[in-house]
């Protein structure tokens, strides 16, 4: 998706209050403690202790419609995407039948396609056969020992991040911060790691894309005057821009304040996008802030959804 080119950084954005930081706060955090990765920093995300604060990055509750039991159960898959960074995560919600825990695990190892185009999964073809709650873990079973080794193009730290597709997205169903154990005949590794452990979720602001929009969803068909969007994001003073975008001109810039930014998680947030005069493909785009605006570092973090307006 080609993004309009990024204007200087917007400091104040309207119909948000400034959030005014002590400068201590502001000073650490940009010291050396900064959990977030400087570019091309490999984590060990297989064995990384489970964050200490509760998953608010995962919604309490599904997408706002309520499923009927034809339409299935609405569940949170992680995809990767392009970050500042390199890969990270980024959630959507898809519609399974069946068990929600297998029906995931199976969207994540090759058998689902995102709904954003911007979107994939790391996973090669990988038979999943059972997701099992028990003993405290969520457990795994992988059907073949396909794969014991990374496949052709895979680097270490992509395959930890496919393994973190698998954790997180279990977890979101779960709606716990329980390890995943990987079951392979002979305790075989996966994708060159260890399961002789239990994997536990990696650090969110290390593993995440900094911004997610949950609301709306790519392809959607939106009405009336205003569009709300919802999403997650870790950014600076808890704050950033979202825009609506059209033919490559933005049309309309809000900013949404989050709920913290002080933590390793990602935090909910919502603002109203005006759709006055706006008909047919729009791009909604929402990002991190960035103080030096483009001067230092690898810029925002972004994410976007292509809607229609009627």
């Amino acid at each position: 998706m080609t993004f309009p080119a990024r204007r200087p950084s917007v400091r104040r954005w309207a119909g948000v209050t400034a959030v005014v930081l002590a400068t201590g706060l502001t000073l650490a955090s940009c010291s050396n403690d900064d959990p977030v990765p400087a570019s091309g920093e490999t984590d060990e995300p297989t064995r990384t202790p489970k964050p200490s604060t509760s998953p608010s990055e995962e919604p309490s509750g599904t997408p706002s419609e309520t499923p009927t039991e034809d339409d299935g159960t609405a569940v949170p898959v992680y995809f990767a995407g392009d970050g500042p960074r390199g890969p990270a995560l980024f959630r959507e919600f898809h519609r399974v039948s069946g068990d929600p825990l297998l029906e995931t695990a199976r969207l994540v190892a090759g058998g689902g396609t995102p709904d954003d185009p911007d979107y994939r999964t790391l996973w090669p073809p990988v038979e999943i056969t059972s997701v099992t709650a028990t003993d405290g873990v969520l457990l795994v079973e992988v059907a073949s020992d396909a794969f014991t080794e990374r496949p052709d193009g895979m680097s270490k730290r992509q395959a930890g991040l496919a393994v973190q597709q698998l954790v997180y997205s279990l977890q979101g169903v779960q709606q716990e911060r329980v390890p995943v154990m990987v079951q392979r005949e002979g305790g075989l590794p996966l994708f060159g790691l260890p399961t002789d452990a239990p994997f536990e979720a990696a650090s969110a602001l290390r593993t995440l894309n900094l911004v997610n929009i949950t609301s709306p969803a790519e392809g959607d068909t939106v009405t009336g005057d205003t569009l709300t969007v919802t999403g997650v994001a870790n950014s600076f003073e808890a704050s950033g821009p979202c825009r609506l975008v059209v033919g490559g001109q933005e049309v309309a810039l809000e900013g949404y304040q989050s709920d913290g930014w002080m933590d390793d998680k990602l935090f909910p947030f919502e603002v109203e996008l005006p759709l006055d005069g706006v008909t047919g493909e729009a791009v909604v785009q929402c990002e991190t802030d960035d103080p030096s605006g483009g001067a230092e570092g690898n810029g925002p973090a972004i994410d976007t959804k292509t809607i229609t307006v009627q």
